[in-house]
């Protein structure tokens, strides 16, 4: 697998991948135009829509209404290292959603492949070519 990363100017930077444009930027407050989320914020938002994926697919395989299904999620950070130290998913389920049914979504959404990758993370290698 491959991703091609791009600067197309300012503080903004895109990756190309599987023929979609993923762009970033920085806040205005950091230097950047503030026109697209930053990296990091993408990957908060990438955590949340991986939970939520397997949340609305778990609705979807069952034929369970999923008006009103949602999430938020926050998070904090460490006051020593200043990294997020913990994130809290939580889930807004249909109104009428079968209590039979609500350990069993938990456990959907908690199979995130993203949430998996940061409990085994890859290396990540950095080299010049």
């Amino acid at each position: 697998m491959a991703m091609e990363i791009r600067f197309p100017g300012g503080l903004a930077v895109e990756a190309i991948h599987a023929g979609l444009t993923i762009r970033t930027d920085q806040p205005v407050a950091a230097g950047g135009g503030g026109n697209a989320p930053s990296p990091f914020d993408l990957f908060l938002a990438s955590i949340g829509t991986c939970a939520g994926y397997y949340a609305l697919r778990f609705c979807q395989e069952r034929q369970l209404s999923t008006e009103g299904l949602g999430l938020s999620m926050d998070w904090e950070r460490s006051p020593e290292t200043k990294l997020v130290a913990r994130i809290r998913i939580s889930l807004r389920l249909p109104e009428g959603f079968p209590e039979k049914y609500r350990v069993a979504i938990l456990r959907a959404a908690d199979q995130c492949s993203v949430k998996k990758h940061l409990a085994a993370p890859p290396a990540i290698e950095v080299e010049v070519v």
